[in-house]
């Protein structure tokens, strides 16, 4: 099986502006591989820089569009890496993530970072079925 590269259209602007040699997603056979995304707003180089629910519902809504891109959804999340800057964000992170997966979450991990070089405070990253 090969990968095939994907760039959802709404982010291509900020990954040319940011200069980062990465991929946002990588499908491979019937897996999409999606990596940690901030909070920035689609189709502008701007971050969502609001509060940590904002940040949150930004990062996850960045996620479903990547997904879309690759042929899945956030149904077909296996497994989800949650990166914050304070793990006194856990509470707040949990209530919105959980309105995005009900019923049967992923799996999950939650690590807490030092910093970022760019003010936000969460980032995720996701496998998925396609």
């Amino acid at each position: 099986m090969t990968r095939t590269v994907i760039t959802p259209p709404e982010f291509a602007g900020w990954l040319n502006q940011a200069k980062v040699p990465l991929s946002l997603v990588v499908k491979h056979g019937n897996t999409v591989y999606v990596s940690g995304i901030p909070p920035v707003i689609p189709n502008s180089n701007e971050l969502r820089t609001d509060s940590i629910a904002g940040q949150v519902t930004q990062v996850l809504d960045n996620i479903a569009l990547c997904l879309e891109a690759a042929g899945s959804d956030l149904s077909k999340v296996l497994k989800c890496t949650i990166f914050a800057v304070n793990a006194a964000h856990f509470a707040a992170i949990n209530e919105v993530y959980r309105t995005y997966f009900p019923t049967d979450p992923p799996a999950r991990t939650f690590c807490t970072v030092a910093s970022w070089p760019a003010p936000f405070d969460v980032e995720i990253e996701c496998i998925a079925a396609c």
